[in-house]
């Protein structure tokens, strides 16, 4: 299945003062960025129409942690649907085959998760899917306006339900969805969200389970909310030591859970190949090290070592003749994985971030999460890789170093 998506942030902010809600910094990243990181990860994703003001077009094609599936910044309109529609046309006007499936996300909604994104790629089908959560409260009619409002009946709570982004159609439907918001527009009718202009063409919308996290940011009372609500689903060391112990249940107790802390820089050479998370970079020359450089892996292992209280990489693997010059480290982190295994200790959760000027790395970065999960013998979905420009400062910025910091969580047998 081929997904194509338009990423609407092309909203005023006038709720905000002004500022452009999309760059706020929330749960430690800028909001914008929870919902790229979230589509490029996922593989059904081919490509995404990031749309925003036309004032914003040159400095979000700037940014440094934009990712490769973004293949156009478009320029928006004075409203969400004028936006949309936008978005959806440079979709039709791009490169390739029409995906199978279309989306539309508001980036004031950065709770994405894979899982969701599974729920609604399947269940579109030939047809439509958003996401849907039930309402708690009581819900009334009402009559009248401002002070003069009063009560005019009740709504059934189980009939009604709060609409989420994504909202998805098939592919084939693109056309008439262009055409019919072009014609809502021209009469002054704008649609409420893609949903509404589905159900006028006669396209079935099939309802899946939202999620809380996708909260939208309105204005800044919503900003404490959300930040515990990113702060709770990402991977903290609190969130995950807690969740980790309820998947183990009664296996394990916080206090056989370790945490393993790994950091690893090299400079940059002139010559060789490159290798991070044991994929290879044949455009970029090679780290400058005793081994073949790979801060990634290296960073790893000691993060392993950390957590089974064994010392640290250089211990087992000194950069003198009892290690092979320009070693594999993928080798390394073998042994290490047989050691730490051995002093019983079961990793559950890495997460790490690689900051380096160049190369680009935002498209390799599930290939070396799925290269790492079989190196330590993990699942992919345990395995957290992201990368950064470190904003361009110190010897990384500047190109002159490679780091890699990493955050491990593991199960020690028999604590």
């Amino acid at each position: 299945m081929l997904v194509d998506v338009v990423l609407v942030a092309a909203g005023s902010g006038t709720r905000m003062g002004g500022t452009d809600k999309s760059l706020i910094n929330v749960a430690g990243a800028p909001l914008l960025r929870w919902s790229l990181d979230a589509l490029q990860a996922h593989p059904s994703v081919r490509r995404v129409v990031l749309v925003t003001a036309a004032e914003r077009v040159h400095a979000y094609g700037s940014l440094g942690w934009i990712p490769s599936k973004v293949t156009q910044i478009a320029t928006g309109g004075d409203s969400r649907s004028a936006s949309v529609l936008a978005g959806l046309t440079a979709l039709r006007e791009g490169p390739g085959d029409r995906a199978d499936v279309i989306a539309v996300h508001d980036a004031a909604r950065p709770g994405l998760s894979r899982e969701l994104l599974d729920r609604l790629f399947a269940a579109c089908g030939s047809d439509a899917s958003a996401p849907t959560l039930p309402l708690s409260d009581s819900i009334v009619q009402i009559q009248g306006k401002d002070s003069a409002r009063v009560r005019a009946g009740s709504v059934p709570r189980e009939t009604v339900a709060a609409v989420q982004t994504p909202q998805c159609f098939a592919g084939q439907h693109l056309d008439r969805m262009i055409s019919e918001i072009g014609t809502l527009l021209a009469s002054d009718s704008l649609p409420t969200d893609e949903t509404s202009v589905l159900e006028r063409i006669g396209v079935t919308v099939h309802l899946v389970d939202g999620d809380a996290r996708l909260r939208k940011l309105t204005d800044s009372s919503d900003l404490p909310v959300m930040e515990g609500l990113l702060s709770s689903g990402a991977s903290s060391v609190g969130g995950r030591l807690t969740e980790i112990a309820n998947v183990l249940g009664a296996r394990a107790s916080l206090a056989s859970l370790r945490v393993g802390f790994g950091d690893d820089v090299h400079p940059v050479g002139t010559s060789g190949e490159l290798r991070l998370g044991g994929v290879h970079f044949p455009e970029s020359p090679a780290l400058t090290g005793h081994s073949d450089g790979d801060v990634v892996l290296h960073a790893i292992a000691d993060a392993l070592l950390g957590a089974a209280n064994l010392g640290d990489l250089g211990r087992f693997f000194p950069a003198t003749d009892a290690t092979p010059r320009g070693v594999d480290s993928g080798d390394l982190l073998r042994e290490v994985v047989q050691r730490t295994t051995a002093a019983g200790l079961t990793p559950h959760w890495i997460e790490l971030t690689i900051t380096a000027r160049s190369p680009r790395l935002a498209d390799r970065l599930p290939e070396m999460g799925e290269r790492i999960a079989a190196l330590v013998g993990l699942p992919a979905s345990s395995v957290s890789v992201k990368a950064s420009t470190g904003n361009l400062i110190g010897d990384e910025g500047a190109g002159r170093a490679v780091r890699c910091t990493v955050l491990l969580l593991a199960e020690q047998r028999g604590a």
